[in-house]
Formats: C-alpha cells, structure tokens, sequence
C-alpha cells in the first residue's frame, strides 16, 4: 500500500469549518472534525454491512502506529474477525483497554512496595480525579487534551500540586500501557509547561544558632502535653521526617543498641532506614516509655493509644509557644540540622544525607545501603545532641549590658 499521507501533511492540515477525510488507502483515512479534532479511522466491510473502526487521535497516535494497526485490523478481517466488534468485546470482558481497567491492572503491579499512604494518594488519583472523566474511554484514544482537561479541573479548586503529582501518576499508566502494548505513546508528554506553576516555597525552619537556643529554650519550657513535648524535642534531635517520627513504635526501637529502625513502608524512598540515638535521645525515650511503653506507639494520639500523635500536635505546640508558622515548622527542623550540621559542626554533606534518608549513591551509582556509615552517623549524631544542649546553655560570658567579659 503506497499511502497517500505524510507526517508533514497532517501537521499542516488546517481545520476548514466542515469536516472532511484524507485518504491513506486500503480504507484508512485522516477524519478532522469540523472543530479541528483529527482521527485516523478505516472504514471496511463485514457481513455485507459497511463498518468503521476509529484508530486513534492524532496527534498522540503517529501516522506510522495507525498504519500499523491498520494493518492488524485488515488482518483480522482477512481472519473473519471484525475489528471493530473484537475492539468491543474486549471491552466488555474486562480485558480490554480502557484507562480504568489498564490503571488498576498497573497500581495492582506496582503497588505491592508502596505505603498504605502513598496507595490512599494514589488512589484517590485513579478513582477521582482520572477515571470519572476519562476511565471509560479507550486509552490508546486519550488525547493530551483529554488528560488537560482532568488536570484543570483539579487546578480549579486551588490544588495545584495535586494536579502535578496526578499529571505524574497519569504518565505512569500510559508509560505502562506502552510496555504492555495497549497504547502506543504517553500523551502526558505534550503537556510540559501546560500546568499553572507554583510559588515555590520552603517549610519554615530556624538556621542560625541564636535563633535555635530560643526554640531550645522554648520546647523545654513548654507546659502542654508531655507526649508532645517529648515528640518535639526528639524530632528536633534525630530531624526525621514528622509522620515517621509520630508514627514511630516501641517494637522499632533498640535501647540496648541505641537505635531506631524504620522499616520502608513507612518511608518516601521505601527502603528501611537505621537512626542512631544519642544519649540525649535514648534519656526522653527512657524516660517516656514508662507512660507510653505498654502501647504500640512511643508518641500516641491523646485519644488513644491505638492510634499515634496527631500531624497537628507538634505544630500547635510550636504556635503556642509563640512561632508562627511562617518562622518553624516540625519539617523545618531538618533544614535546621542539614545547615547547622554542615556550616558550624563540619560534618560531611554525604553523612547528612545519608541521616536524612536521601538517596546517596556511590561511585557506581548504586545506593548506599542502610548500614552503610552508621558508625560515622552514630557520632555525628551525638556530636549534634551535645551542640544542641551547648545551645540550651546559659552565656557565661554575656554581662547583664550585653558586652563581653573581654571587651
């Protein structure tokens, strides 16, 4: 089959108000609409009955996939198949290709590794915000308008970084659907800059020494709850992520080895995570396990034990002690211990990451393992406990008008 289309053709095809079709041979054919929406389309015969089966859109199918799939459809009805009623029946089986059926079938392959949250998020993402408008449609038809479309109604109501990470989990199917050969390309691809942009902006954090002994000062003089309390004083000291650290139970903590294991359902990089404890931190867990160490959390909620300390817990605390929260978040306290850490106690960038479980990787680009450097992250994190209680520290050499003893 000679073909009468280009790429170049169709690229410069121009809408004309009426629709109109431009012929490839063999029955295959451009449709454009008459608002500028193109397709491929092969019209045939089946049962004596004139029948049209639609591709794909353009441009997210390429005029060489249509051609190939055209070519598999002249097949099947070389077979005594008929293209278009196979395309329905595989629909209706449930094994055919709609975004809805391809999405489950990847979240349920990728999803064994993911944490309960992240499954919820992603979920969400799935059920809500993409299949209601286009879970039922063909996914090797979804155009990048079509997944737009989706993507501005979540801008619509303020959740701009919903949109982005929805935008992400969308690409995954499609990428998906490429690899299981039910789609031919990811539309999301078109859409790069299509997203309102975000203001970017940093949690709140305290980077400077004097600023830090105020906060010191401030969490150990604080009257609330003593679960609490405990909870900010120890996320400032060991600076986890919040939800790991209010989330943290008895049974993955080793006192006698002085260290807490995260296991990775628990983490973002889903890979365990080994914290040492300074004996800082091992005094408020010691001291905190008399109340708390007959439940399964160290931190438990205030309702109950059988659920942990509530997101807002540490940071109302943090407002009642005056900080508001454009000056202090509890995420903030690791920006506070990556600067201090770095710029006044010396300690290597790559041991700071390593604490703060980013991914650090070697000279091969693998990543480092959980163990790896825990002795050094073991003394690094005592060293950080005893600056912080140098902080705590009155000034010996203050006067009472602020002058030195030297001057």
């Amino acid at each position: 089959m000679a073909g009468g289309l280009t790429a170049l053709k169709l690229k410069t095809t121009k809408p004309t108000g009426k629709a109109f079709k431009l012929s490839d041979g063999g029955g295959l054919y451009f449709h454009m609409t008459a608002r500028g929406s193109g397709s491929f389309r092969y019209d045939y015969r089946s049962s004596g009955k004139r029948r049209t089966l639609t591709i794909g859109k353009f441009p997210d199918l390429s005029l060489a996939d249509a051609r190939r799939l055209h070519q598999e459809a002249r097949k099947d009805l070389a077979n005594g198949i008929d293209p278009a009623e196979k395309k329905l029946t595989q629909r209706k089986a449930g094994g055919g290709n709609t975004f809805s059926e391809i999405a489950h079938e990847w979240f349920a392959v990728k999803g064994q590794a993911w944490s309960e949250k992240h499954k919820q998020r992603v979920r969400r993402a799935i059920n809500f915000d993409l299949a209601r408008p286009i879970g039922n449609q063909d996914i090797s038809g979804i155009t990048a308008t079509d997944v737009l479309e989706c993507l501005r109604r979540i801008e619509r109501r303020g959740a701009l970084d919903t949109a982005k990470k929805t935008k992400q989990i969308a690409s995954q199917i499609f990428r998906y659907g490429v690899i299981t050969g039910k789609c031919q390309r990811d539309p999301t691809s078109d859409l790069q800059g299509a997203l309102t942009p975000q203001k970017k902006t940093h949690r709140a954090a305290i980077t400077d020494p004097e600023g830090l002994s105020g906060l010191l000062k401030a969490v150990d003089q604080y009257s609330g709850s003593y679960v609490v309390k405990t909870a900010t004083q120890f996320s400032i000291l060991v600076f986890q992520r919040p939800g790991e650290i209010r989330r943290m139970e008895w049974e993955e903590v080793d006192l006698a080895n002085a260290t807490w294991s995260i296991p990775s359902n628990k983490m973002k990089s889903a890979r365990d995570h080994i914290v040492p404890l300074s004996t800082q931190a091992l005094s408020l867990l010691t001291n905190i396990q008399q109340l708390t160490g007959h439940g399964k959390y160290v931190f438990p909620s205030a309702r109950g034990g059988s659920r942990p300390l509530s997101e807002n817990g540490v940071r109302t605390a943090l407002r009642t002690m005056g900080y508001t929260n454009e000056q202090v978040t509890p995420h903030g306290f690791r920006a506070t211990a990556r600067t201090l850490l770095d710029e006044k106690l010396g300690y290597s960038p790559d041991l700071i990451e390593h604490q703060l479980a980013h991914a650090v990787r070697d000279a091969t680009g693998r990543a480092y393992n959980r163990t790896t450097h825990l002795q050094g992250r073991q003394e690094m994190m005592q060293g950080w406990a005893d600056y912080l209680d140098s902080l705590r520290a009155p000034d010996d050499h203050a006067s009472p008008l602020g002058e030195t003893k030297d001057d």
